[in-house]
């Protein structure tokens, strides 16, 4: 499209010039089709399709010296909950990470007898430079690639085929205290579901075929092939089936997804996982109940049968006119293929917050973790935060507390060493200055130190238009 047709027809678009006088220029005369498909933003008109466009840029940058990590807790086979920790060599121990992310999506919609038409693409771009000790170097982060690009038709049916998320619901199993908790922290912030989790749960999204229908009465069915594009080392996994139903009604949020990976080579193989998960929140007035659970397992192809595990989640949350509070349990478990038992690991966390006044709010609470096994330490976090509107667009965000552990009395891998660690306890303090003056920009300074030595000083700053 010519540059000259472009200005021509933004400044139609912008109510500029009549209808008439647009026709008279030659230039894009079906400037309704985006209002008649009822799409709104930026946006290009032809005659037949509405083009819309929408990206963002984000930048971030740190400094300091919090390369190394201490475990705090760590969750059966979902990983460590880590805090940072200095590093002691000779020389610099300067720790630097320079990040830029952006995307670029476009939209292009027609109206069919079956519904909308669209195809998508969104392009999206990484690049990470980051300094450890002193020495730059860059990560292998993705560069320049399609992030998405699909077809898909419909209005309460739709079909969508091509590159792509997951239609895997993951929702509604966040717990409500500020804090949060320590499985949920390595566990998609809810209960098992994040597609990375190791080789325990399905490979989701990518080359994608899905369909989903809006039932009504709140009630919507999805069905979908997915990761059909695993190649190389992942091709076990290729070929995931999945399965949703969500339901959202008055004060009522829910869903159950479903989904079997490895279908497509037609052996039972490493590859071959399952899991379902399922969450609900409930609104009564000023209280709010939610509860969540995961059940999955993976083919395990030496004992030639399923190794298992469950993880659940319960959280309630009260808010009333100048305080809310919050509390929040959690458990892990499950047996491995030859039928051992796991031990259970659990914990649970609560919070206090309050207005104090008119744009001061605080947030006091802490969680605990229990690793299951005798003799080894459990894990716990105190926090105090304040947050200030100290403008319309100006917000300060303060924060203090401590990370520990018990001492450990059995040998615990912590750190990549087998030892019987002592009791370990880090207080910190940090603060982030975060502005916002409108205009889809955001951007924001902040700092943490620990007792431990760690420091890290990080600016952000992003745009996004649509």
């Amino acid at each position: 499209m010519k540059l000259k047709s472009l200005i021509l027809g933004s400044v139609a678009a912008a109510g500029l010039s009549t209808a008439g006088f647009a026709a008279d220029l030659g230039v894009l005369t079906s400037l309704d089709v985006c209002d008649e498909l009822g799409l709104s933003g930026l946006t290009i008109s032809s005659d037949t399709n509405c083009l819309q466009i929408s990206g963002e840029v984000k930048y971030e940058f740190s400094f300091g010296n919090y390369n190394e990590k201490y475990v705090i807790a760590t969750p059966w086979f979902l990983g460590s909950v880590e805090v940072d920790d200095p590093s002691n060599v000779v020389g610099s121990n300067n720790d630097w990470n320079s990040k830029v992310e952006s995307y670029l999506k476009f939209v292009g919609t027609a109206g069919s007898d079956f519904g909308p038409a669209q195809a998508v693409i969104k392009i999206k771009d990484v690049q990470r430079y980051q300094g450890t000790n002193g020495v730059a170097i860059v990560h292998g982060d993705t560069k320049l690639s399609f992030d998405e690009a699909y077809v898909q038709v419909g209005d309460t049916t739709v079909l969508t085929a091509g590159k792509r998320g997951s239609i895997f619901n993951k929702g509604d199993d966040e717990p409500f205290n500020f804090t949060g908790l320590f499985i949920s922290d390595r566990a998609d912030k809810g209960v098992i579901a994040d597609e990375n989790a190791g080789a325990i749960t399905p490979a989701r999204g990518g080359h994608v075929i899905q369909l989903w229908s809006n039932i009504g009465e709140g009630l919507i069915a999805k069905i979908g092939l997915e990761a059909l594009d695993k190649n190389g080392a992942d091709s076990n996994k290729a070929g995931t089936l999945v399965g949703v139903l969500d339901y959202a009604g008055s004060g009522v949020t829910a869903h159950i997804s479903g989904a079997v990976g490895g279908l497509l080579d037609g052996v039972q193989t490493a590859g071959d996982t399952y899991l379902i998960h399922t969450g609900v929140t409930a609104t009564f007035d000023q209280f709010k109940v939610r509860g969540a659970l995961a059940v999955g397992g993976a083919y395990d192809v030496g004992a030639a049968a399923y190794s298992n595990y469950w993880n659940g989640l319960v959280s309630a949350e009260a808010k009333f006119d100048m305080f809310k509070l919050a509390v929040s349990a959690e458990a892990l478990g499950g047996r491995t293929a030859a039928g051992v038992a796991l031990d259970t690991d659990f914990g649970f966390g609560g919070s206090f917050g309050a207005t104090v006044t008119e744009g001061i709010e605080i947030n006091i609470g802490g969680r605990y973790f229990n690793d299951g096994v005798a003799g080894v330490g459990d894990s716990y976090q105190v926090a105090a935060q304040l947050i200030a509107s100290l403008t319309e667009t100006i917000k300060l965000t303060t924060e203090i507390g401590v990370y520990g552990h018990g001492a450990d009395t059995v040998l615990k891998n912590r750190n990549g060493v087998a030892a019987l660690n002592p009791a370990y306890s880090d207080f910190y303090g940090k603060a982030e200055l975060a502005w916002t003056p409108g205009g889809g920009f955001s951007s924001s300074v902040g700092a943490t130190v620990q007792q431990n030595g760690a420091y890290k000083v990080t600016f952000k700053a992003a745009k996004a238009f649509q």
